[in-house]
């Protein structure tokens, strides 16, 4: 365990040494995005190919959470705001509605199933399947897909490619495309699940300016989600 967590360290130093040059200074929107881009990249890629497959779930979970701890760092470096983080709402409006808004965000998940289901047979989803089943073997898994996870993907879906993008062009031509990639980057047979969840998520950042907002929810989904089913699995609970 402690090879795997200097493994991680080691290899984020090119990510952390690049935004400590800016400490002092600024950080560009443009060297922002890039920079978290690249910490996901180096997260998501680096067990797969460099883990023996024995301990790639502890990589992963350790990587997801130390991924989201320097994306943080590189996000309160950054001083160039989007367009609509210009005003940003209260804290007691953020808390409202990303707390609200994971009912929403699951009302509006089976929404999209059931649009799903009028084009044909709706199979379960197989991102959820996988990660219940590493849960399962692997609880510590629970807090990559629970916490860094999420976290992460709010800082490179909505903050970072909403950012870039939005820099050369509308940033609402941004919150389509990081949309779409989110729903690719699950690799689930529900890509209409995950474009309307990427659509939502970035529209309760731009409502309240805030990107703790969309990760509140993000995270908060994400808990319930794997609560429910694996009270599922142990019986605790019953589906009508």
């Amino acid at each position: 365990m402690i090879k795997i967590v200097g493994f991680f360290v080691s290899r984020s130093n090119l990510v952390y040494n690049e935004a400590k040059e800016c400490e002092e200074t600024t950080m560009s929107l443009s060297k922002y995005s890039l920079s978290t881009i690249l910490t996901y990249g180096i997260v998501f890629f680096l067990p797969i190919a460099f883990i023996p497959s024995g301990h790639q779930v502890a990589a992963t979970t350790i990587g997801y959470l130390v991924g989201a701890a320097i994306m943080f760092f590189l996000y309160f470096k950054q001083t160039e705001p989007l367009s609509f983080e210009h005003k940003r709402s209260k804290i007691s409006s953020i808390l409202i509605y990303g707390l609200t808004g994971i009912i929403a965000a699951i009302l509006l998940q089976n929404l999209a199933i059931f649009i799903e289901s009028l084009f044909g047979e709706v199979s379960a989803s197989q991102n959820t399947e996988n990660i219940i089943a590493i849960v399962l073997q692997n609880p510590l898994f629970a807090l990559a897909a629970m916490v860094g996870g999420p976290i992460m993907e709010e800082f490179v879906f909505r903050r970072a490619l909403v950012g870039i993008i939005g820099k050369y062009s509308n940033v609402w031509v941004g919150v389509v495309v990081s949309a779409v990639a989110f729903a690719f980057a699950h690799n689930d047979n529900h890509l209409l699940v995950y474009i309307f969840l990427g659509l939502f998520f970035s529209g309760l950042y731009a409502l309240t300016g805030s990107i703790w907002t969309s990760m509140i929810t993000h995270v908060g989904m994400n808990t319930l989600v794997i609560i429910i089913q694996l009270l599922l699995h142990y019986g605790y609970i019953q589906m009508p």
